[in-house]
């Protein structure tokens, strides 16, 4: 990815995560020693796993292929939440939670696998649209970090795994969106299109368990 936007979204998580301090002081204020107390962004471990994937896709050298960014972007991002999910599992204590993090980690390893076949037998070919995809998949990456980074964490594994996990795919979803407008490989667009419908539903579910756990 170009080095100009590696800058901007560097400036933007330093803004963003001074703004999620500012939210966390003004709620430390509001909560008792009973509560959950806001915990710093670069000390929660999910932060720290979203922080490694991006790091490594920044290191990805677009292509230009929508379909073949798209298998390489996405087996990394895959990974961070396979990362997330076996934290949860380790560290996590609501099976509801656990479950979720269960079916993630068998999901997305699956699709990982798929993802690595494709791109051991497909040549990358440059078309006129790739790097409107690219800006696209940069601006999805940029977005869930801007997200992120204004959450109030708390180092409870379930409630920030919950909360972290919905922006994580809220990004891949709209990245393989990007991917049935630009992409034209049979595989990788039906790939896409399961990603979608799963984080759909998925998303869905943690909002609900969000809700209904809000003091958890």
């Amino acid at each position: 990815m170009k080095t100009t936007n590696i800058e901007n979204l560097a400036v933007t998580l330093s803004r963003s995560t001074g703004l999620a301090i500012a939210i966390g002081l003004i709620l430390s204020g509001c909560t008792n020693d009973d509560g959950l107390q806001p915990q710093a962004h670069d000390e929660n471990v999910y932060q720290q796993i979203n922080h490694r994937m991006m790091t490594e896709m920044d290191k990805m050298a677009d292509t230009n292929d929508p379909d073949h960014d798209f298998a390489m972007m996405m087996r990394m991002h895959h990974q961070g939440a396979i990362d997330m999910s076996n934290e949860e599992l380790k560290s996590g204590d609501n099976q509801t939670m656990k479950q979720m993090a269960q079916q993630v980690i068998t999901a997305q390893t699956a699709e990982i696998a798929q993802f690595n076949q494709f791109l051991q037998s497909h040549k990358a070919v440059v078309i006129p649209a790739g790097a409107t995809y690219n800006a696209e998949e940069m601006e999805s990456m940029m977005k869930m970090m801007r997200a992120q980074d204004v959450r109030v964490l708390t180092g409870d594994s379930d409630v920030d795994y919950a909360q972290l996990l919905i922006d994580h795919h809220q990004s891949a979803l709209e990245v393989a969106m990007s991917e049935l407008k630009y992409g034209d490989d049979a595989q990788i667009r039906q790939m896409a299109t399961k990603i979608i419908d799963d984080q759909k539903k998925e998303i869905g579910m943690l909002q609900d368990w969000l809700k209904a756990n809000k003091n958890y």
